[in-house]
């Protein structure tokens, strides 16, 4: 972003994206408690200028993440507690998702133990050697571009946790984790409007959507 702040502090119709994210958590039926992961320096700036500030109420840990995003997730899943019975893991610079999303990740995972949402791909898909020559044109009609929230029960993801570090497993998402350990992973659709504000040009998205998301279009 080239920003002073972190992209997830930055002001996005005047709130912060992080904020919008979290509010869609405190509203939700489905939600009891918040586990919210940030950088160390971050901790008490979290605190103060997003969890008080903006009365996210069901943030009950502010807690410390580590060097990859897997280590963050990972100290989450290690203060889990037996009454925790399903968990929902989210990027916080997604502030598009909807309640009929959260809804339907709690289900699947009630149901099966695992889900991730996701958006059939759109466009044609290659695969290419490391010279930029085309190996084969994939099967779009079986591809996902994967989202969060990814949800699971929390024997599930303590154990997929617990067995990527024992060898040093890093994936490239939770489901991922959760695959190595043979339990099948259901993918449901998502949004294409629940964008990963990463960069600049995310951002002017993510304008257009907010002003979309107040009128009550989906």
């Amino acid at each position: 972003m080239k920003e002073k702040l972190s992209k997830q502090y930055l002001l996005l119709d005047g709130i912060p994206i992080l904020v919008h994210t979290l509010r869609i958590f405190q509203n939700s039926t489905k939600i009891d408690e918040i586990f919210l992961i940030v950088p160390e320096n971050d901790i008490e700036f979290a605190r103060r200028h997003i969890v008080e500030k903006y009365g996210i109420s069901k943030v009950s840990r502010v807690l410390t993440g580590g060097r990859e995003r897997q280590d963050s997730v990972r100290q989450g899943v290690n203060v889990l507690e037996t009454n925790h019975d399903i968990v929902i893991i989210h990027d916080g610079v997604r502030p598009f998702i909807t309640e009929e999303i959260l809804h339907a990740v709690f289900s699947e995972a009630a149901k099966g133990g695992a889900v991730t949402v996701g958006v059939p791909v759109k466009d044609t898909v290659k695969s290419a050697d490391g010279h930029g020559w085309v190996r084969e044109t994939l099967d779009r009609d079986s591809l996902w571009l994967i989202q969060t929230p990814q949800a699971f029960t929390r024997d599930v993801i303590q154990k997929a946790y617990d067995d990527a570090y024992n060898v040093n497993y890093y994936g490239t998402d939770d489901a991922s984790l959760v695959e190595r350990i043979g339990v099948h992973v259901k993918v449901i659709h998502g949004s294409y409007d629940n964008i990963k504000i990463t960069t600049k040009d995310d951002i002017v998205m993510a304008e257009v959507l907010v002003q979309k998301f107040k009128k009550g279009v989906r």
